[in-house]
């Protein structure tokens, strides 16, 4: 499984991860700190959903009845998270993608786009959304897409426990039919899936490439006026394999 290990873009002021609220059974973490500036970025659209928020589920935050924010990475309990927000919002019908950085373990990541592509509910990225990494197969799960102007993607390769990068294995191999099979349930062509999944994997592990949101709408067969383009404090981070876990998810 893939694991995304937090590369954050931090300034002056650094950067604190989150507390963990559960006990978590990884066995591999890598963090790398990038300086990238002189002063602490907080995002206008994070401040509000999390000054707005009626309530937290993981790293959901609930809006109001009908609407729900992304506001962090998801792991292996996101997918239980999800199921009992919907059981106690049942209306919300819209995730506001608005800080997502990516995924712990990617194995419960497409459980989770699978059960956002299920309930029917629709994908947007406002102005100033940030969707990186595992989260952006989360956003393609959305029965409806859409992003706003300033809006901002990022995609990399992965990089298993072994150390060997999508490009050690043969195309045929479980590997990469994951996704492939995950982009094609999301609703992509075949072409279509295997064009975006290269791209993904087009900069190494360690990197990242970075998508407006108009270059995102074109991958995705979005028409929306052309967002402005921004100068952003920006973060990245790797994926590993993540060891399989016993019992998994069901």
């Amino acid at each position: 499984m893939r694991f995304a290990a937090v590369l954050a873009a931090v300034l002056g002021l650094g950067f604190a991860a989150p507390a963990a609220a559960e006990t978590y059974v990884y066995e591999v973490v890598v963090e790398e700190w990038v300086e990238t500036g002189s002063s602490r970025f907080v995002s206008p659209a994070l401040a509000q959903a999390e000054n707005s928020a009626v309530a937290a589920y993981g790293p959901f935050r609930v809006l109001d009845d009908g609407r729900a924010a992304l506001v962090g990475i998801t792991d292996y309990h996101s997918p239980r998270h999800f199921a009992a927000m919907l059981a106690a919002y049942p209306e919300i019908a819209t995730i506001e993608f608005v800080e997502c950085p990516g995924t712990y373990d990617d194995r419960a990541n497409l459980q989770l786009g699978r059960m956002i592509r299920a309930a029917g509910i629709a994908a947007v990225v406002p102005a100033g959304g940030s969707v990186r990494s595992g989260a952006v197969e989360l956003f393609l799960a959305g029965a409806s897409r859409s992003i706003a102007d300033g809006a901002e993607f990022a995609v990399h390769a992965w990089l298993d426990d072994r150390g060997m990068g999508a490009h050690d294995y043969t195309a045929d191999s479980p590997e990469h039919a994951k996704y492939l099979t995950y982009y094609r349930e999301m609703g992509m062509a075949a072409d279509d899936a295997a064009r975006f999944y290269a791209m993904t994997n087009s900069v190494p592990f360690e990197d990242a490439l970075w998508l407006s949101g108009e270059e995102m709408r074109g991958w995705i067969g979005l028409e929306q006026p052309a967002p402005v383009r921004r100068d952003l404090p920006r973060l990245a981070y790797l994926d590993l394999e993540l060891l399989d876990l016993e019992g998994g998810l069901n």
